[in-house]
């Protein structure tokens, strides 16, 4: 059968999209959205309509259906921010997320050919991860390449991955700085590589082209607290990405635990092993798919977003590349929720937004639990038929 009539995952994946305004962009992604379902998270304005072009499959939610769901718990939902998105992972019910920006549209390979983002988002995630031992030629999945020589054959089975991190064309994810000194800068240069970040190595998540394993690292997917009436902006996916990268690999060398390695990275790929001893021993990759990114946000405007973030990350990166996750952590939950200790322990003393931050992120997996009880189905969720 054509991929058209059976898109992969079908049933296994959301869509998530954040927004304020009409989607007429779907237009652009229709072959290759259509058949999925999609969550959208209207921030701003509730009495506000949305219009969404027909013949999608979806769901929508706003300020007044978060508050009804979420009730005291919406404190850990940004509002007047992107992050707001991470509504859609509380409520989701299938196995895997694609998010992405309303100003992001279908971009072309150097032949001129269409880029099915989510597709290549779909093969990152369900091929394996190397975090432990760096393979020249990228990703050896991929058809075409594989491990060169001297990469140990006892690391060849990978790990499982849970975040696939795509990049941009046109418009690069800049920070207002380097905006205000670029403003014509534009990124044309397309890489035809997947690689996988080495274990141990922090990186800048971008939410406008992502995709992760909801099962897997759901619970640690939090964009945190930003926008409106919060001291900063601009630094949600940011956050979420330093804490999904130490508690997906943590700090350990070529053995995980206590075990010899071939024993650790089979627990890993059993489905009641999702953890390993002190971390949960999972990948991330990023490079393709790439996607077209439209429209330059104003770097004025995001100066006065992002300036505290910027001061405050020569702390924040240092704080995430010292943490250390205990052993008896073995759920993204429980990682989570030692990490917010930490978080207010040694980030509180910097600014009090950190111990509001610890507080949210104590607050989302509350959320997270609440509506996602490991047995059984949850009947808050119920926001009507999905449309």
């Amino acid at each position: 059968m054509s991929e058209a009539t059976t898109p992969i995952l079908k049933d296994d994946l959301d869509i998530v999209i954040p927004t304020i305004r009409n989607l007429d962009f779907l237009e652009s992604w229709r072959p290759f959205f259509e058949p999925y379902h999609l969550i959208i998270v209207q921030d701003g304005d509730p009495s506000k309509t949305i219009n969404v072009p027909e013949g999608f499959d979806y769901e929508l939610y706003n300020r007044n259906d978060i508050n009804r769901i979420l009730g005291p718990k919406i404190s850990c939902i940004s509002f007047k921010d992107s992050a707001c998105r991470c509504f859609a992972f509380l409520i989701s019910k299938k196995k895997y997320i694609f998010t992405i920006d309303d100003d992001c549209f279908v971009a072309k390979d150097p032949s001129g050919k269409e880029i099915n983002a989510l597709q290549q988002h779909i093969k990152n995630l369900l091929t394996p991860s190397t975090p432990f031992f760096f393979n020249t030629l990228y990703d050896p999945y991929r058809e075409g390449t594989d491990f060169v020589r001297g990469y140990p054959f006892s690391l060849r089975e990978g790990v499982p991955t849970a975040v696939s991190h795509g990049l941009w064309l046109n418009i690069p994810d800049y920070d207002a700085p380097t905006q205000l000194v670029k403003p014509l800068e534009r990124n044309t240069r397309y890489v035809d590589a997947v690689m996988t970040i080495p274990k141990g190595t922090l990186f800048p998540m971008c939410g406008m082209n992502l995709a992760f394993n909801r099962e897997l690292i759901g619970p640690a997917m939090y964009f945190g607290l930003m926008g409106d009436g919060q001291p900063v902006g601009r630094y949600d996916d940011m956050w979420a990405g330093w804490c999904i990268k130490v508690s997906l690999t943590g700090k350990s060398s070529l053995f995980i635990g206590t075990l010899p390695l071939e024993t650790e990275i089979e627990h890993m790929w059993d489905p009641h092993h999702h953890v390993v001893s002190d971390h949960l021993g999972l990948g991330v990759k990023t490079g393709l798919p790439y996607i077209w990114h439209s429209k330059a946000s104003n770097p004025f405007v995001n100066l006065k977003k992002e300036y505290k973030g910027i001061y405050w990350q020569e702390e924040l990166i240092p704080f995430f590349q010292s943490v250390s996750l205990p052993k008896d952590c073995t759920t993204a939950q429980q990682c989570y929720l030692e990490l917010s200790k930490q978080v207010k322990a040694k980030l509180g003393g910097i600014d009090e937004y950190f111990n509001k931050l610890a507080d949210a992120m104590v607050t989302w997996i509350e959320a997270w639990e609440e509506l996602n009880p490991s047995e059984g189905k949850s009947d808050a969720l119920a926001n009507g038929p999905a449309k």
